[in-house]
């Protein structure tokens, strides 16, 4: 198990996908590198006012700690407490555009060490990308879903299927009983075919952000808008904190294990509001969002 290979793999994803965003907003990442005191760092690369990005970040960390956190450990419970080891790469893309979706990854890496002699360290992958329009477009979202069943089509056919309904369940504002975009695939605790097979699935997940996401970028980034889906799009950011900040494990996660909360909380939107009990006019496409494609649909 070679965790140096995982590193690698990471900050090179992370420098790819910041130098195409580059080259479609026109203005550079500023590049933040930082240390934690308990142990390890990161790079967070954010842009803030841009072209095409009203606010995006590209995040790589490698933490480390003495005491495994209760969120990371909620699926094997006998883990909880040990020494641990988590490097990843987070993003989220927050457009000017209204017509241009919010999009956001993750692919990442723990390790919980065996605190008994001859007691192999547990390991596991976890990750996915998921798409959060406001207003919806068909061609896209079949786009979005294709490229991820093309991405894990070669490590099982079962895997897509799975990992979608994964990503519709965890993407899910509860306390709304809404979805929070139109999914795309997740997953978590993977390990069961080896680090190898592990990795290169990850790996797979990773390398298909751009063509996920890009040609929906150049498809939409010049639409027209005004005011009104200005406004739209503002009032469905706010469901978007709503989820990040209630519901998603790896804000909690990192805040739990004194992460730095700089760059847990660049998911979060620059501008976003709330208005009491608003509902979209019928029949307009600001309703058609919510009625046609935040469902849990089958994209492919």
């Amino acid at each position: 198990m070679n965790t140096a290979d995982v590193k690698t793999y990471l900050l090179d994803l992370q420098n790819r996908i910041v130098a195409k965003m580059e080259s479609l907003d026109g203005k550079p990442f500023l590049r933040d590198e930082w240390q934690r005191p308990e142990g390890g760092g990161g790079i967070s690369r954010i842009l803030e006012g841009g072209n095409l990005l009203e606010r995006g970040g590209v995040l790589f960390s490698h933490v480390m700690g003495k005491n495994l956190p209760p969120t990371a450990a909620a699926n094997r419970p006998e883990i909880a407490g040990r020494a641990w080891e988590a490097m990843g790469v987070s993003l989220v893309l927050h457009p000017n555009n209204p017509y241009v979706p919010t999009v956001h990854m993750n692919v990442r890496f723990f390790i919980a060490r065996s605190s008994i002699d001859g007691e192999h360290d547990s390991f596991w992958f976890g990750g996915g990308m998921d798409l959060t329009p406001y207003y919806g477009f068909e061609e896209d979202c079949v786009h979005f879903h294709r490229v991820n069943k093309a991405a894990l089509d070669p490590f099982g056919a079962d895997y897509y299927p799975h990992f979608k309904k994964w990503c519709d369940e965890y993407f899910y504002l509860k306390h709304r009983k809404e979805p929070r975009g139109i999914g795309g695939v997740f997953f978590d605790d993977f390990h069961h075919p080896g680090f190898e097979q592990s990795f290169a699935m990850k790996r797979a997940v990773g390398d298909a952000f751009l063509d996920a996401y890009v040609p929906i970028v150049e498809r939409r980034r010049d639409t027209p808008f005004g005011e009104k889906e200005r406004e739209w799009q503002l009032y469905r950011r706010g469901r978007y904190v709503e989820f990040n900040l209630v519901w998603d494990r790896g804000t909690h996660f990192g805040l739990q294990s004194g992460g730095r909360t700089e760059s847990i909380l660049a998911s979060m939107p620059p501008q976003a509001t709330w208005r009491y009990n608003w509902q979209p006019q019928a029949g307009s496409r600001e309703a058609e969002l919510l009625e046609k494609y935040l469902g849990g649909r089958d994209w492919v």
